[in-house]
């Protein structure tokens, strides 16, 4: 497992969490650093001063007890505002500022932000060079995450990535889609490998890295010095010690017991409800619920007694008794998925 730089900043390892808006909070973030993800990169924080106040971006900007470094990705489409939100968030604890060129989401790129910075290069270098130079004097490094471009016809991330590079960006991540893609169809690595090849500063693979035997792949085939992970970690945070072991062993690590994941999930719930509070964390924690039980048995209908409860405690309580009577079934049998729930009930029938 090869150590990253950052920076001032040694990283753990090379499998990183991917930024996802109303997914990579706090209490997420520090789930998959403790179960062996080497860095972890916040939601994307808005570069509009008007909206810092706002109880959304406190609760994005809160870092308290989340081990360092502490990164957070920052968007937006004007270069002296981008570079007071990389100062504001710096003060308030960023250790390492990234910038998003790579969200797809109408609503975002349709304010020319996120990926759609990728259609105007002269603005996306000034971007990154105002961002590098408001960061310098508190010796803050910044990185970046782009896609291979807009649309097939026009995958410019090579150029960029020299452009970024030459102005200071100290570590690019590239999603192997275009913009026009979305997160549909497949991602493709040949672009990753050739912005790997053109720079000189640390490459991250992003894009359907969903297995231990992927991350391999996908790092011997771009090059690329990480991995970074998202949606394959939604109620399996615990890919990233999978990874890990996989790749220092080549041997697969065995799946969670029942018992751990009951353990994981109600501690998960407990401080996500600290972060939002009672009203708002019931209901945000319901797509992580569902995120973890999706493959086990039951799990559709816990999923949908789950969305009609309001009460956190109530909602915790369904969330434990349901691992409580899945435990009392599949004592100590290991699952990782749909299939091996399945055997397991079929091995308590024989």
């Amino acid at each position: 497992m090869t150590a990253l730089r950052i920076g001032q900043h040694t990283l753990a390892n090379n499998l990183f969490v991917a930024p996802m808006a109303g997914v990579t909070d706090r209490p997420f973030r520090q789930l998959c650093k403790a179960l062996g993800a080497g860095y972890a990169v916040s939601e994307m924080v808005t570069s509009r001063k008007d909206l810092w106040n706002s109880l959304k971006t406190s609760r994005r900007a809160n870092h308290e007890g989340e081990p360092g470094p502490i990164s957070v990705q920052i968007a937006g489409t004007d270069a002296p505002m981008m570079a007071e939100a990389a100062i504001y968030n710096i003060e308030r604890g960023a250790q390492i500022i990234d910038i998003n060129m790579g969200c797809p989401a109408k609503k975002v790129c349709n304010k020319w932000a996120g990926s759609a910075l990728m259609q105007n290069e002269p603005l996306a270098v000034e971007i990154a060079q105002a961002v590098v130079e408001a960061a310098r004097p508190f010796n803050v490094p910044v990185t970046l995450k782009m896609r291979t471009g807009w649309c097939d016809a026009h995958k410019n991330a090579v150029q960029l990535a020299r452009q970024f590079e030459d102005v200071g960006i100290q570590m690019l991540t590239v999603h192997g889609r275009t913009r026009e893609q979305g997160y549909k169809g497949f991602a493709e690595y040949d672009t990753i490998a050739a912005v790997k090849q053109a720079v000189r500063v640390p490459v991250v693979a992003n894009g359907d890295i969903t297995s231990p035997e992927k991350a391999r792949d996908v790092l011997a085939y771009t090059g690329a010095d990480a991995v970074m992970v998202g949606r394959a970690a939604q109620g399996r945070p615990w890919i990233f010690r999978e990874m890990a072991h996989f790749l220092a062993t080549g041997t697969h690590l065995a799946p969670p017991l029942v018992a751990e994941v009951r353990t994981l999930l109600l501690d998960h719930l407990q401080d996500h409800y600290g972060l939002y509070g009672e009203l708002t964390g019931v209901r945000s924690a319901r797509k992580h619920i569902a995120w973890y039980v999706r493959a086990l048995p039951g799990g559709e209908e816990l999923r949908q007694h789950i969305n009609t409860i309001d009460d956190y405690q109530v909602q915790w309580q369904a969330v434990a008794d349901y691992f409580d009577q899945l435990g009392l079934q599949m004592e100590r049998l290991p699952l990782s998925s749909a299939v091996d729930a399945e055997q397991a009930i079929e091995e308590l029938a024989a």
